[in-house]
């Protein structure tokens, strides 16, 4: 599993120009699911995102989490996270996930990151071709696994 974290002052994903989900200050997530993850790596990144202290404090630097900053979170599916180069120039994605597993443990992924940030985390629409807007704040991105 992969979570690309950007910390973003807004961000939102659209599926056939309707919007599916949109917040201000936080984290757009994108999530990559791999065959062999399981409940247990579902919640212990879901926890790691939510401890991440990347949004700034009053320093101005990063040292406060999230739910401490009042900052909402915006969950995007992205199979492409797995992508491997290693035989050639077309990607393989052999390593993601197979979608009916990966869209359960994404479910509960957004399910689990919505109790610990005590908030509903919006989310586009899984395998769909979405549009994702975002301004990102810093820049600030980082990779879990």
């Amino acid at each position: 599993m992969k979570v690309v974290i950007q910390r973003v002052l807004t961000a939102s994903v659209s599926v056939d120009g309707t919007t599916t989900g949109m917040i201000g200050p936080g984290y757009l997530l994108l999530v990559g699911l791999a065959a062999g993850d399981d409940v247990a790596t579902v919640r212990r990144l879901a926890t790691d995102v939510s401890n991440a202290r990347l949004m700034p404090d009053a320093l101005g630097k990063m040292g406060i989490s999230l739910r401490d900053a009042g900052g909402q979170a915006l969950a995007v599916s992205q199979f492409t996270l797995l992508a491997d180069f290693s035989k050639g120039n077309r990607p393989s994605f052999n390593g993601a996930a197979k979608p009916e597993s990966a869209k359960l443990l994404f479910d509960l992924f957004v399910q689990e990151l919505s109790i610990l940030l005590d908030q509903p985390v919006p989310t586009g629409v899984f395998g769909a071709d979405m549009r994702v807007e975002l301004v990102n704040d810093g820049p600030v991105t980082v990779v879990l696994e």
